[in-house]
């Protein structure tokens, strides 16, 4: 009997791990020339990423302004460089901060827009990627350009933006190959709308255009999940907005976490956004705002790898 009775209580104690996944959060963010447009930027930036407290970040346009935040916060940092580049370097778009550790690097050929770093969680490893796209070619609002949706995907290929999304493509295919034993985690200012926002259901809001935007289309379909949008699926009553200017009609959801992998899911996502040099209000503080952007965080949880 008493042997049984144990029995009983690891099989319980398996149950309740099993139960309990590990809990992190995520937060991408284009803090704008290393958030030095404005007065005290990066001090504002601090600020607004003490109030968010994310475990692990995917920093844009990070230009020498990263490794301060970092310190200042308590954050592991990585930029995303050539071996040996200066931390502080100021010509250095991308880089990740983590409260977990981190295992290997993810170079790629293309550092200033994709690039990686492990980390490791729960003792689980996990591959992280930050992201930036260019804006061109761009349009506030691609559905009064006259085009029909055909025309808008083919407009779409004529700049930078596409060009450097089929250059960093092989490497998220890999990685999306190998995300049921590693899972991946993709984020950053992919400067394009999502086909998830142009459907059926916003055609009215969209000149009755569906547009099945390239990049986002691309994502799906190597299997990987939009983390707002897939818990936000109406786009009318949650747009998500990441990009907004002052005194003009250019809205948009451009800014983006992305994720793949079996033991992994996104249960909390949300967007933050207010003008340039405005005051964002967060835990009832007013922090003046440093960037253009917006920014997502979504919370995850990682179940036990099988």
């Amino acid at each position: 009997m008493r042997i049984l009775f144990i029995l009983i209580l690891v099989a319980l104690f398996t149950n309740c791990k099993k139960e309990h996944p590990h809990s992190f959060k995520v937060m991408t963010w284009n803090i704008l020339h290393g958030a030095n447009d404005i007065s005290n930027g990066k001090e504002n930036a601090i600020a607004i990423i003490k109030e968010i407290d994310p475990d692990v970040i995917l920093m844009v346009e990070t230009y020498g302004s990263g490794k301060d935040i970092a310190n200042a916060l308590g954050y592991n940092f990585h930029l995303i460089a050539p071996k040996r580049t200066p931390l502080d370097d100021k010509g250095t778009n991308l880089s990740i901060f983590s409260k977990y550790p981190f295992g290997n690097r993810i170079d790629t050929k293309f550092p200033f827009y994709l690039g990686g770093r492990e980390i490791i969680i729960n003792n689980q490893k996990i591959r992280f990627f930050s992201n930036w796209f260019h804006y061109l070619p761009w349009d506030d609002a691609p559905e009064n350009m006259g085009k029909t949706a055909e025309e808008i995907l083919e407009w779409e290929k004529t700049e930078t933006r596409y060009t450097m999304f089929q250059n960093v493509l092989p490497y998220l295919k890999n990685y999306a190959k190998d995300s049921d034993s590693v899972p991946m985690i993709f984020g950053g200012d992919m400067n394009t709308p999502s086909h998830l926002d142009w459907g059926e259901n916003t055609k009215t809001i969209h000149n009755n255009l569906v547009v099945p935007w390239n990049t986002t289309v691309a994502l799906e379909k190597l299997g990987l999940i939009d983390s707002y949008r897939s818990l936000h699926p109406n786009p009318i009553t949650h747009p998500g907005i990441t990009w907004d200017t002052e005194d003009k009609d250019d809205s948009h959801r451009i800014d983006y976490i992305f994720y793949k992998g079996t033991n992994l899911k996104a249960v909390k996502s949300e967007t933050y956004h207010v003008f340039f040099n405005k005051p964002i209000v967060i835990n009832h503080k007013k922090i003046m705002y440093p960037s253009d952007h917006g920014f997502v965080v979504t919370t995850f949880e990682l179940y036990n790898s099988k």
